[in-house]
């Protein structure tokens, strides 16, 4: 992506829509609707297999994996009662050699 569209991203998140209109504007060949079809598929595809209890990965970007945190105990902040936390299931996300090393390109050109 080069130019104002890529420049509009640049140094901010990208919430699923604007990924959406990313993929429209280099793939025009595709349909919006069908590109939306494909992201949302991808990442319910990620989630059920997390939510399995399977790890997720993809060469070069990453790996997506579910950490179980125990149980502990907490604290309300507001009066500072001790508070039960129950056992707990996150995701955790490794990065990829290639992503780190693009990431970490010391102010080359990242294209």
């Amino acid at each position: 992506m080069r130019g104002s569209a890529q420049s509009r991203y640049r140094g901010r998140g990208m919430i699923k829509s604007e990924l959406v209109a990313r993929l429209t504007e280099r793939y025009p060949h595709l349909y919006h609707r069908d590109v939306e079809r494909i992201v949302a598929t991808v990442l319910d595809k990620i989630t059920d297999s997390l939510a399995a209890g399977h790890r997720v990965e993809l060469r070069g970007f990453g790996a997506f994996s579910v950490k179980t945190r125990p149980s502990r105990q907490g604290r309300n902040p507001r009066t500072g009662e001790p508070v039960a936390v129950d056992q707990k299931r996150a995701p955790f996300f490794r990065t990829g050699k290639e992503l780190r090393e693009r990431l970490n390109m010391n102010g080359r050109a990242a294209e």
